[in-house]
């Protein structure tokens, strides 16, 4: 019972300090000086989470079906990081943040109080799914989309369009290899979940060579 209890702490320790230490990794590699309105990014990001604490599930999961996917998509994977994407965005085209921004931070500081607060929220299922699996998924769609993104913003030519359809790929991908763990497809999870990495690994990739510069 001891092991069960440290086993089950460890998760809800990773779900809960994941994020704020992935994103100090992320600005290691990303190096600027300042990160004008992040305070509203963690402020929203902590309304947002309580919020949807105390409001809970939009969509019933069900079992193993197409009602279980949905949810992942709306309550569990997808919606959480699109959501923040989203609101930047259209801040940017409102001329409130910079269009050139870095999107990845905004979206990774209003994630941090989402993750602690799902900690939280999730600690009694102990499922390694959604205690260390979420937020990998979450980390892999953050640095994905915001891969993606910066190759809009730079015009690179013919593969805009690849990149458009790459960002909004890639919450949907997210939230298939949940369901497909979920629902004990083990395999095409981690097919999928593997999917998901590539974006953040190519991202990162760059992002050390720039900072070797």
């Amino acid at each position: 019972m001891e092991g069960e209890n440290c086993y089950t702490l460890s998760m809800i320790l990773f779900c809960f300090l994941w994020t704020p230490l992935f994103y100090l990794f992320w600005r290691s590699l990303n190096d600027e000086s300042s990160l004008t309105g992040g305070t509203w990014a963690l402020l929203v990001g902590t309304i947002t989470a309580f919020f949807r604490f105390f409001l809970g599930s939009f969509v019933n999961p069900g079992g193993y079906g197409f009602s279980r996917w949905v949810s992942a998509c709306i309550d569990v994977v997808a919606l959480p990081v699109a959501l923040p994407y989203a609101v930047c965005i259209t801040f940017s085209l409102l001329r409130v943040i910079s269009s050139q921004a870095n999107f990845t931070n905004y979206v990774f500081l209003w994630i941090i109080p989402v993750a602690a607060v799902r900690a939280l929220a999730w600690s009694a299922q102990k499922d390694p799914i959604l205690l260390i699996g979420i937020p990998v998924l979450w980390t892999a769609m953050v640095v994905g989309i915001g891969w993606f993104i910066r190759i809009i913003q730079n015009g690179w030519g013919w593969v805009i369009a690849p990149a458009i359809l790459g960002a909004a790929a890639l919450p949907l991908t997210a939230a298939t290899a949940y369901w497909a763990l979920f629902a004990h497809h083990t395999v095409p999870g981690l097919i999928l979940l593997f999917l998901c990495l590539i974006p953040m690994g190519f991202s990162l990739t760059a992002s050390f060579l720039d900072s070797r510069k």
